[in-house]
């Protein structure tokens, strides 16, 4: 009958519209997935600017154009193994970039011979000892939390390679929503 033959019509433009809306969604995701990448902050090291649990966004793709610049905030691989056996990705702030010469030394950091002013740090002190010359197609990052963060002073870790190393830059915190802040 008509009648029966419009409400298989009905049925049929109905599916589509679903696969078409499902698609969509798909892509979209895909997409955003490419770009920005939600991370969970694990542990005090980058203290007081983020803490334990803190939801960050990261823009994937700050640096196909460009170079990280001092004070950025990175997300980097290490070689560090988790409890399963994986390896860690670290959150640090970009203290020296390449060719910059980094020295801690009587628990102040000085690039290029220039004593930092690091209103960020947890305290005014800096642990370790350290003179070098950041290399090409490396950074040099440390976490706010000098006395509590496992960074670029230590040897398993050294100076993060931007291209394969780096994943993004923190743009946003969204969680505490009480500390949503772009950084």
């Amino acid at each position: 009958t008509i009648q029966g033959a419009n409400m298989n019509e009905n049925i049929k433009r109905e599916i589509l519209e679903w696969i078409k809306s499902i698609l969509f969604a798909i892509v979209v995701a895909f997409i955003i997935t490419i770009f920005i990448s939600p991370t969970v902050v694990k542990g005090e090291s980058m203290y007081p600017t983020l803490q334990n649990n803190n939801y960050i966004i990261l823009n994937k793709t700050a640096y196909w154009f460009s170079t990280p610049k001092r004070g950025d905030i990175v997300v980097f691989k290490s070689h560090i193994k988790d409890e399963k056996g994986k390896d860690k990705d670290l959150v640090k702030r970009v203290i020296g970039l390449p060719g910059d010469h980094i020295e801690i030394k009587y628990g102040n950091v000085y690039v290029n011979e220039k004593l930092q002013n690091e209103t960020y740090i947890n305290g005014d002190y800096t642990d370790g000892s350290i003179d070098l010359i950041v290399p090409e197609g490396k950074i040099f990052a440390m976490g706010d939390n000098r006395p509590n963060s496992f960074d670029s002073r230590a040897d398993e870790i050294g100076t993060i390679d931007i291209s394969s190393e780096i994943i993004g830059k923190a743009l946003i915190r969204l969680y505490p929503f009480n500390e949503i802040n772009f950084f």
